[in-house]
C-alpha cells in the first residue's frame, strides 16, 4: 500500500542549493536600485515640466491654469511635440504602444532616448496614461544591454526578468507586486526547480527597487478613505455588484480599442495621429474637467479626500470621460501605460456608487471599482487584487476583493485584452 501511494504522489522538484542562488544577489541589487533611480528621475523631470506648464506659464500669460483654452493648447502642443519625437528621433520612440504590455521586449539602446523623451512629454502634458509600460521597457533594455556586457556568464533571460521585477517594485513601492506578476508569468512556462527558487532573484530586484523608491521619493497609495472595520452583508452585496459593473464598463473600452486604434492608424503619420488624438483629448478634458487629465494618481487622491464633494452624476461623467481619454491616448500613439488611469476610473465609479447609495461604504466602492476596471483593462489578476487592496488600509477588504473578483473574472476571461498584435487584432 505504501509503495502504491508513493507511486501516485507526484514528484517534487528539489530546492536549489544556496551556492546556486548567491551569484544572483549582486546583479539583482544593482538592477533594482538602477531601475528605481531611472523611474524616479523620469518622474521628477516630468513633474517639474508639468508644474511649469500648468502653473507659472499660464499665470504669466494671464490664462486660467485649467481653462478650456489652456487645456486645449497644452494638449495640442504635447501631441505635436510627441509626434515630432516619434517622427524624427532615431528609433521612433519604440514600437506601437498599443502592442505593448507589462512584459516589454528588449529594445535597441538607440530607441531609448526617444522613448524617454516622449514619455516625459506625455506625463507633463496631460494625456491619460501612466509611466509603467515605457519605464519597464527602458529598464529592460538597459539591463539587457549593460548586463550582457558586464556579466557575460549570466543567461540572457535573466536581465529582462530582473528589470521588470525591479520596475514593478519601484512603481508600487513594494516587491509583492513584482513577485505576484512574475509568479503569474512563470505559471504558464516550463519551470525547473521550485517556484521560490525561481522568484529569488526577481524578488531581490523588486525589493531593492521598492526600497530605493521609498527612501528617495516616499510614495504612498493609501487614499485615506474611512476604514472599513468589520465587513457586513451589505458590503459583500455591494462588492459583488460593483466589481462586475466596473469590469463591464472596462470591457466597453477594450472592445472599442481596435476600432479606435485603426481609425487613428488611417492617418498614417505621427504628426497627424498624435495631434488629432490631442484634439479629442482636449474635447474630453472640457467635458470632464482638469481632474480627468494626467495619469490620475494625484487626482485619485483629490477625489478620495472629499468623497461627498461631487454628485453621483459628476462622478459618473468623470469615470466615462477618463475611460474615453485612456482609450484615445492609448490608440493614437502616446507612449504610456494603462494601469494608473484605470485606477482613476475605478475610483470614480466606486464613489459614484457611494453617492447613489450612501449605505455603500466608500472604501468598498473604490476598492471593488478599481478591481473590476483593472481586471478588464490589464487582465492581470494579481496586479488588480494587489492594487485595489493597497488603496485601502483595511485588512478586511481583501476577503471582499477575493469574492468580488470571481464574478468580474468570469466576465472578462477568454475575451480580448486592451492590447493588440502588430496586425491590429486584439490579444486574447
Amino acid at each position: 500500500m505504501a509503495q502504491e501511494t508513493a507511486r501516485q504522489t507526484p514528484p517534487t522538484s528539489p530546492t536549489a542549493p544556496a551556492r546556486a542562488l548567491l551569484p544572483f544577489i549582486l546583479p539583482a541589487v544593482v538592477v533594482g536600485v538602477a531601475a528605481s533611480l531611472v523611474l524616479v528621475g523620469l518622474s521628477t523631470a516630468a513633474e517639474r515640466l508639468q508644474n511649469v506648464l500648468w502653473g507659472p506659464l499660464p499665470d504669466a500669460l494671464g490664462v486660467g491654469r485649467y481653462s478650456v483654452l489652456w487645456m486645449f493648447a497644452v494638449l495640442l502642443a504635447t501631441g505635436l511635440a510627441v509626434g515630432l519625437v516619434v517622427w524624427k528621433v532615431p528609433g521612433h520612440a519604440g514600437p506601437d504602444p498599443a502592442t505593448l504590455g507589462l512584459d516589454a521586449p528588449v529594445m535597441r539602446p538607440a530607441v531609448l532616448p526617444g522613448l524617454v523623451l516622449a514619455t516625459a512629454l506625455m506625463l507633463a502634458g496631460g494625456p491619460s496614461l501612466g509611466p509603467e509600460n515605457p519605464i519597464i521597457a527602458v529598464n529592460v533594455a538597459l539591463a539587457a544591454w549593460l548586463g550582457g556586457r558586464l556579466v557575460r556568464r549570466a543567461p540572457d533571460t535573466l536581465w529582462p526578468v530582473l528589470a521588470e521585477a525591479a520596475t514593478l517594485g519601484a512603481l508600487f513601492g513594494t516587491p509583492v507586486a513584482a513577485a505576484l506578476v512574475i509568479s503569474e508569468a512563470l505559471a504558464g512556462r516550463p519551470m525547473p526547480g521550485r517556484l521560490w527558487d525561481n522568484l529569488f532573484a526577481p524578488l531581490t530586484a523588486g525589493a531593492c527597487g521598492a526600497l530605493t523608491t521609498t527612501l528617495v521619493a516616499h510614495p504612498t497609495f493609501d487614499l485615506g478613505l474611512p476604514p472599513l472595520g468589520h465587513a457586513r452583508w451589505g458590503d459583500l452585496f455591494a462588492a459583488v455588484v460593483i466589481a462586475p459593473v466596473a469590469a463591464l464598463l472596462g470591457m466597453c473600452a477594450v472592445y472599442a480599442f481596435p476600432y479606435v486604434h485603426a481609425a487613428f492608424r488611417r492617418l498614417r503619420h505621427p504628426m497627424l495621429m498624435l495631434p488629432a488624438g490631442a484634439v479629442v483629448l482636449g474635447v474630453l478634458a472640457a467635458l470632464g474637467g482638469h481632474l480627468t487629465l494626467f495619469k490620475g494618481l494625484s487626482e485619485v487622491g483629490e477625489l478620495a479626500h472629499d468623497p461627498g464633494g461631487w454628485s453621483a452624476g459628476q462622478f459618473a461623467v468623470m469615470a466615462v470621460v477618463k475611460l474615453a481619454a485612456l482609450l484615445v491616448a492609448a490608440s493614437c500613439g502616446f507612449r504610456g501605460g494603462r494601469i494608473f488611469p484605470a485606477v482613476f476610473v475605478g475610483t470614480a465609479l466606486g464613489l459614484c456608487a457611494h453617492a447613489l447609495v450612501p449605505a455603500v461604504h466608500p472604501s468598498v466602492g473604490v476598492a471593488t471599482g478599481v478591481l473590476g476596471m483593472l481586471l478588464a483593462i490589464t487582465r492581470q489578476g494579481w496586479v488588480s487584487l494587489f492594487t485595489a487592496a493597497v488603496l485601502i488600509t483595511s485588512p478586511g477588504i481583501l476577503a471582499l476583493l477575493c469574492v468580488a473578483s470571481l464574478p468580474a473574472w468570469l466576465l472578462v476571461t477568454g475575451r480580448p485584452q486592451m492590447q493588440l498584435h502588430r496586425d491590429g487584432t486584439p490579444v486574447r
